[in-house]
């Protein structure tokens, strides 16, 4: 509530309506204090102070579209309604009035509230994650313990959320403490909501406890207000949903940083935050939770800068879901890598929205910039988003620091995923076919389909660097079925002499995950007119090992449909063990690492031997990759292995030079 003349006395009207209130007299930075108190309704009173509400009802106006609040307006006479509408008030009331007319309008601004979001449930729900991620206590009085929220907690240090009552005085000096000691006897007299102001331990920020009585609990009920010792940035420099400042303003701060000749390199350090998956909230609680939930990032931002503090710092919500933090000097790698983790903590802590628990992670990308590039603001920004991408897309951790060097790195790689996705449309994308030979007749039984991608500028690259790229741009599936499609068409296509020729293909992990797998991939071989009963599928990545049960039942579906299943590349990794056992298999694939000194190592060979052995038990036929010399093969076909694949026969070929082989092969098994 702001009202600039009246505000004890309007204050304590809308308390005996049964609510609670959050007070004050100044315009400044309105919108900031109403989106950090978690409150769904803003009542500015216009009496006798149109100029003044005027300009706040407008600074309100965007923060309550965006939190999905409503604007309730008392105005000086009903002839000018018209003019608080264009400014953006929902509600309205006029004197004279009384405690049942106040009643009414916000009963009416709470009910808009509920729609608005979805119910009032959903209100609900929405407004307690706001009012967990709040700073605030409760205290009833005659005890000795106060109850913190989570945030003022994290904020003041506590290990504890129930901690003793002296503990919150002791954050305060000795006139302090006088004044909030008189403040809550105050209102313990009157039952009129007061507030109370001390210094932090965060420099040039002052605390502000706005207390109210709650009679259901019993209870003095504390919010409390951070108020910065930097200016009240102008209304534009908002952002209306966080209330945190603008990408403009940040960079605005970050360019004058970097304009400091006097300042220590690095002069300015960025970490850019970005919530993982975040569509997946609003998918899920709907849109004003997720608003509800980024609110409390940003909160849970704040408080970890402020605890470590920072004063030469800034932060502001720089896109949907992502979060910018610009430190000054003194900053160094090591510490702008500390702040990175203990935000990833702070925000990988659930969120609460009614009974159901809200999950997050996030990833932190961080850049410094000083000596020759200490100026360019551009390059600062570019080098923070390169890191965060980098660091979403990466195997090495949540925080991922970027200099000049892994920039480029990043840039390269951030570059091959753009002209993958031009791949596909520029026909870049071949199929080799790698022989499959039996071992005891030497005749080509099989081929195995791989990609490869015919790369304009880097030439020919394989299989592994082409579906990695195709993994850090979330595009496999995409990719898996264009190698598919491709391999299929081409197979069809073969002439007499080839039709006993089996294709293997593979299949990953994504693939398997798609809704309607089974389905979509027997129409793809259907389609292409090539048998199912000449088609295997070769299972690979380890990450089906998450949902094993679910991969083997797919798979079984196949099987039953003609396919036969290899299980590709065993041996490298925990999860072989668990396919063997959990998977319908036919062919067991035994990866080129394991075979590729059988000849020398007498382990190698017992642990090659070992796994024949066991494939052989459960009645599967084995296929060994990477073959090269007849030293390896001999080897091979006296412990039992089937088939084999490798340089020994033949590399990676295209279709035409695979039918001469085989055509070769032909002439020389008939004469």
């Amino acid at each position: 509530m702001l009202s600039f003349h009246s505000r004890n006395e309007l204050g304590a009207l809308i308390e005996r309506t049964g609510r609670q209130v959050i007070a004050g007299r100044r315009a400044e930075g309105a919108e900031r204090r109403f989106i950090s108190s978690g409150a769904t309704v803003a009542v500015i009173d216009a009496r006798g102070a149109t100029a003044e509400a005027e300009g706040a009802c407008a600074a309100l106006a965007a923060a309550a579209q965006s939190a999905g609040s409503a604007l309730l307006v008392i105005a000086e006479d009903i002839a000018g309604l018209d003019r608080w509408y264009d400014l953006g008030a929902t509600h309205y009331v006029v004197p004279p009035f009384g405690e049942a007319e106040l009643r009414t309008a916000l009963a009416f601004a709470e009910r808009h509230v509920e729609r608005v979001v979805g119910g009032g449930r959903a209100a609900s729900q929405r407004a307690a994650l706001r009012l967990a991620e709040s700073e605030a206590w409760i205290w009833k009085p005659g005890e000795r313990l106060v109850s913190l929220s989570p945030a003022f907690a994290e904020r003041i240090g506590a290990v504890r959320e129930i901690v003793p009552m002296s503990m919150l005085f002791r954050l305060m000096d000795r006139p302090s403490r006088r004044l909030a000691r008189e403040a809550i006897d105050r209102l313990l007299v009157t039952g009129r909501s007061t507030a109370f102001a001390h210094g932090s331990r965060a420099q040039g920020d002052r605390l502000a406890h706005h207390i109210s009585f709650d009679r259901e609990r019993g209870a003095v009920v504390a919010w409390i207000e951070v108020s910065r010792g930097e200016a009240e940035p102008e209304r534009e420099d908002i952002d209306a949903l966080t209330g945190l400042p603008t990408a403009d303003r940040i960079r605005g701060w970050v360019e004058a940083r970097l304009a400091d000749e006097d300042a220590p390199d690095p002069r300015c350090a960025l970490l850019m935050l970005g919530v993982m998956r975040f569509g997946l909230v609003n998918a899920a609680f709907g849109r004003p939770t997720g608003d509800a939930v980024l609110q409390g990032v940003a909160r849970r931002i704040e408080r970890v800068i402020d605890r470590i503090g920072l004063g030469n710092a800034m932060i502001a919500r720089t896109a949907g879901s992502e979060f910018t933090i610009a430190l000054g000097p003194p900053v160094s790698a090591d510490s702008a890598e500390l702040i990175a983790n203990r935000l990833v903590e702070s925000v990988a802590w659930p969120f609460v929205s009614g009974d159901s628990l809200i999950p997050l992670s996030c990833r932190v990308g961080i850049t410094a910039l000083g000596g020759e590039g200490r100026r360019d603001v551009g390059t600062l920004f570019q080098r923070a988003s390169a890191a965060l991408a980098a660091a979403k897309h990466g195997d090495s951790g949540l925080v991922r620091a970027l200099d000049a060097d892994s920039e480029a790195e990043a840039h390269r790689r951030n570059q091959l995923e753009i002209d993958l996705r031009r791949a596909l449309d520029h026909d870049q994308i071949d199929i080799l076919f790698q022989p499959q030979v039996d071992i005891g007749t030497g005749r080509i039984m099989g081929v195995e389909a791989l990609a490869r991608w015919k790369h304009p500028q880097l030439g020919e690259l394989g299989a592994v660097p082409l579906f990695a790229t195709a993994a850090r741009s979330d595009f496999v599936v995409q990719l898996s079925t264009y190698v598919q499609q491709r391999a299929l068409a081409i197979a069809s296509a073969w002439p007499a002499h080839m039709q006993d020729i089996r294709l293997a293909m593979n299949v990953t992990a994504s693939d398997i995950a798609q809704p309607n797998f089974v389905d979509d991939f027997l129409d793809r071989v259907d389609a292409a007119g090539f048998p199912r009963t000449r088609l295997t599928v070769e299972v690979t990545e380890s990450g089906l090992i998450s949902d094993l049960a679910g991969a083997a039942d797919l798979l079984a579906q196949l099987r039953r449909a003609g396919l036969r299943i290899a299980i590709d590349d065993f041996g490298t990794g925990y999860s072989s063990l668990a396919y063997l056992k959990a998977l319908p298999l036919d062919y067991l694939k035994i990866d080129k690492t394991l075979a590729e000194d059988i000849t020398g190592s007498t382990r190698d060979r017992i642990v090659v031997r070992g796994v024949i052995d066991m494939a052989r038990s459960l009645g599967l036929a084995v296929i060994t990759e990477g073959v090269e010399t007849k030293a390896q093969l001999a080897l091979l076909a006296r412990e039992g292995c089937n088939y084999y694949q490798g340089f020994l026969c033949s590399p990676p070929i295209d279709s035409q030079r695979l039918q001469a082989l085989v055509a070769e092969q032909e002439v020389e098994a008939a004469g």
